[in-house]
């Protein structure tokens, strides 16, 4: 119905089940049917559900959970380490407050969110934050003292990565998302969007005779020859300079933040520091901010990482146990009828 442009009710389901399948139950017999099936009436039309049930994702979901699980049940790693950036405003603090009945009260804020400090870090339930690891720095910064940490990129991120490669004293399992600066492409492959030239470099560095002649096309058409006959597949350089050093780089699949739960650990750091902020001063939301990291304990990891699996393994049960279970077909010829009523 959804896909029809149609929005549907229990009655316009009722109805349509019993022209499909000749359904006679009353409108309330079949809406605790539809309640015991898992239907439920929420508010979730925001598109959101859509993008998370769109098929690329949905299969980047069940690779996820499939690969999480069978780490779960064969110990394929050592651990498993959550990744993520938070941001921090300077003007962050508590939503809620206690005001009088004339609605008098709260804290003096200042207009805006101000300045915002990038958070990074990473973490496990083995040991909690990774030692060293806490990466705090303020957006936009002109200290001439900060490197290149003025904002949150590809440079920046694969710096940290490689120091986080270096201080894992163990075979792990790195969990993150795909965000740009992530995602940096190792070996890419010429597409529609090349100039000319690019894909006769491309073409030359792999030693694919070619035309100066041969249109985009022509050229295009060499690109992919030499890909299918060569096996050659792109690649994250992230993921790739992980498992050189022993590690495996899973990819969160997009919207499903719920899967890492590092999420929940900055839900902690975020309300240390909303709860601490009087002065709404950026050297003091520094400080807070690296006080909420040190606050969080080896027992805070292990019940966010438990959280975060139960809900990986019930969607990993509800996605993929399916998929799993063998089909099994019994052919109802006349011969096959004989056969399985002798054997009973």
């Amino acid at each position: 119905m959804y896909h029809k442009g149609i929005y549907p009710t229990v009655e316009r389901v009722r109805i349509a089940f019993q022209e499909a399948a000749g359904y006679r139950g009353s409108y309330s017999s079949f809406r605790k049917i539809f309640n015991n099936l898992g239907f439920r009436y929420v508010l979730g039309n925001d598109g959101r559900r859509i993008l998370m049930e769109r098929s690329d994702i949905r299969e980047c979901r069940k690779k996820f959970l499939k690969i999480m699980h069978s780490h779960r049940v064969n110990s394929l790693y050592e651990q498993v380490v959550y990744l993520d950036e938070t941001w921090v405003n300077q003007n962050y603090c508590q939503r809620h407050i206690w005001v009088n009945s004339q609605g008098e009260g709260g804290m003096r804020v200042p207009t805006g969110k101000g300045g915002r400090l990038i958070v990074t870090h990473a973490g496990s339930s083995e040991v909690g934050f990774i030692e060293g690891m806490g990466l705090v720095f303020r957006s936009g910064s002109r200290d001439p003292l900060s490197d290149y940490h003025k904002d949150m990129n590809a440079d920046c991120f694969t710096w940290w990565f490689e120091e986080l490669l270096r201080r894992l004293d163990r075979p792990s399992i790195i969990v993150m998302d795909n965000a740009s600066y992530h995602s940096k492409i190792s070996n890419k492959i010429p597409n529609t969007t090349y100039r000319k030239t690019q894909i006769q470099s491309w073409l030359q560095q792999q030693n694919v005779l070619f035309s100066d002649s041969n249109t985009v096309k022509e050229l295009l058409d060499k690109v992919k020859d030499y890909v299918v006959k060569n096996k050659i597949t792109s690649s994250y350089q992230l993921d790739d300079l992980a498992l050189s050093m022993g590690h495996l780089v899973v990819r969160l699949p997009p919207y499903h933040c719920k899967y890492n739960p590092i999420e929940l650990i900055w839900a902690q750091v975020k309300r240390f520091v909303a709860q601490r902020n009087t002065t709404f001063r950026m050297i003091d939301v520094e400080r807070l901010t690296h006080e909420a990291l040190a606050s969080i304990s080896k027992e805070d990891w292990i019940k966010c990482v438990r959280h975060a699996e139960n809900i990986q393994e019930e969607d990993y049960i509800k996605e993929c146990v399916r998929d799993e279970v063998p089909q099994v077909v019994i052919p109802l010829g006349e011969e096959s009828s004989d056969n399985t009523s002798d054997e009973f």
